[in-house]
C-alpha cells in the first residue's frame, strides 16, 4: 500500500508539474508571439492547445486537496481567502508596477483590451482582473462548504454537473450594480476581464475532489482507480463528443467561457491523461531529473504561477509586445521556464534563510 501511496502521488505531482511548464508557453506565447504566430503558425496552434493544460492543474487541485489533512471549514475558507490575495497581489505587481513604475502599459497591450494607459479605468481593470487564481480562491469556498456538509463523493460530482448544465446559459448575468456586477462576473463572466469564472471552471475542480474521495474509497487501490478513472474519461468524450458534434460553436466556440459539450470533453481528456501519466510514472524510476524538475514545479505551483506571469509581463518591455515570428518565440520557451525557475529556486532560498533565522532567534524579555 505504502507504494501504491507513493506512486498515486507522484503521477498526480508530475502532471501538475506539466501543467505548469505548459502555462508558461502559453503565456510566453500569448503575450509576445504576433497574432498570425498564435494563430496561423504549427508552434502556434501547437502551444494553444497546450494551454489546455490548465484543467490538468484545476483537477489535480480538487485531488490534492482531498488528500490535504486541512479539511475543516475554517482553514479551508482561510487558505481561499489566502489564495485571493495572491491572486490580486500578482494582478499588482504584473500590472501596475508596469502602469505606474514602468512609464505605463504598451499601448498595444491596453488597447486591446479597448483602454488608455494611464487611466484609473485600466488601473482598477488591471487590478480585478480575474485569472485562475480568483477560481481557485472562490472554489475552495465551495469546496469548504460541500466538505463540511457532506462526505459523499458523489455530492462534487452532482455539483459539478450542474455548474456545467447551466454555466452557459448564465454566462454574462449581471444585477446591473457596480461592485455586485464584479462580482457576478467572477461567476459568470462572458468578456475577457475574468478569464476563468467559477460557470464552468470550478467543476473541474469539484471533478477532481470527486475522484479523491473516490481514490480514498477503493482504499488508495491505484490499479483500480485509475482502470475506473480511464472508463469514466471514455464516457465523458464520449459525451462531449456528440454534444459538441450537435452545435461546437456552443459547447466549444470560445476556450475560456465553454458549454456543456467542451466541459465534458475536456473532463473526460483530463481522466485519460492522468491514466497515462500513472502508466508512465510505472516505466521509469522516481529519482530520474525529468520526474525531479516536475516534482519542483508542482510542489511550487502557484508561487511559480505569479514568477512567471510577472516575469514575462515586464519582459514586454525588453522584448515587446505581439512582436515576435514562431521561432523567437520558441527561443524564449526555454529562457522563461529556465528563468522562472531560477527565480523560485532564490524565492525559496531566501524563504528557508528567513525561517532559520525566526526560529533560531533568541526571544526578548
Amino acid at each position: 500500500m505504502e507504494t501504491q501511496q507513493k506512486k498515486r502521488i507522484l503521477a498526480i505531482d508530475i502532471t501538475r508539474g506539466m501543467s505548469v511548464i505548459f502555462m508558461m508557453m502559453i503565456h510566453t506565447m500569448l503575450i509576445y508571439g504576433t497574432i498570425p504566430t498564435q494563430t496561423h503558425s504549427i508552434l502556434g496552434e501547437i502551444t494553444l492547445w497546450l494551454g489546455r493544460g490548465t484543467t490538468l492543474f484545476l483537477v489535480s487541485m480538487g485531488i490534492s486537496f482531498v488528500l490535504s489533512r486541512r479539511q475543516s471549514f475554517q482553514k479551508v475558507c482561510k487558505r481561499g481567502l489566502y489564495i485571493l490575495g495572491i491572486g490580486y497581489g500578482m494582478n499588482f505587481l504584473k500590472f501596475l508596477i508596469p502602469e505606474f513604475v514602468f512609464g505605463g502599459l504598451p499601448e498595444s497591450f491596453v488597447s486591446a483590451y479597448g483602454l488608455q494607459s494611464g487611466t484609473l479605468q485600466t488601473g482598477i481593470f488591471c487590478l480585478l482582473l480575474g485569472d485562475i487564481l480568483q477560481l481557485a480562491g472562490v472554489t475552495l469556498f465551495i469546496m469548504g462548504v460541500i466538505n463540511h456538509f457532506s462526505k459523499s463523493k458523489y455530492v462534487p460530482l452532482i455539483v459539478a454537473l450542474a455548474i456545467i448544465a447551466i454555466s452557459k446559459e448564465v454566462s454574462g448575468f449581471r444585477v446591473g450594480i457596480v461592485g455586485v456586477d464584479y462580482l457576478c462576473d467572477l461567476f459568470f463572466s462572458n468578456q475577457f476581464n475574468v478569464y476563468f469564472p467559477v460557470f464552468p471552471w470550478s467543476a473541474f475542480i469539484l471533478l477532481g475532489m470527486f475522484l479523491g474521495r473516490w481514490y480514498k474509497e477503493l482504499e488508495e487501490n491505484q490499479p483500480v482507480f485509475f482502470r475506473k478513472m480511464l472508463g469514466l474519461g471514455f464516457l465523458f468524450i464520449g459525451i462531449g463528443a456528440v454534444l459538441n458534434f450537435t452545435n461546437s460553436e456552443y459547447h466549444f466556440g470560445d476556450y475560456y467561457h465553454l458549454g456543456p459539450g467542451g466541459s465534458i470533453l475536456l473532463l473526460g481528456a483530463n481522466m485519460v491523461f492522468y491514466w497515462l501519466v500513472n502508466f508512465i510514472v510505472q516505466l521509469f524510476r522516481e529519482d530520474n531529473p525529468v520526474f525531479k524538475g516536475l516534482i519542483f514545479c508542482s510542489k511550487n505551483v502557484t508561487s511559480l504561477y505569479v514568477i512567471q506571469w510577472v516575469l514575462i509581463n515586464w519582459g514586454m518591455y525588453v522584448i515587446g509586445f505581439w512582436e515576435h515570428d514562431q521561432l523567437t518565440v520558441l527561443g524564449l520557451f526555454p529562457v522563461v521556464i529556465g528563468l522562472s525557475i531560477s527565480l523560485q529556486l532564490v524565492y525559496n532560498s531566501v524563504r528557508e534563510q528567513w525561517r532559520e533565522k525566526w526560529t533560531t532567534a533568541p526571544l526578548i524579555n
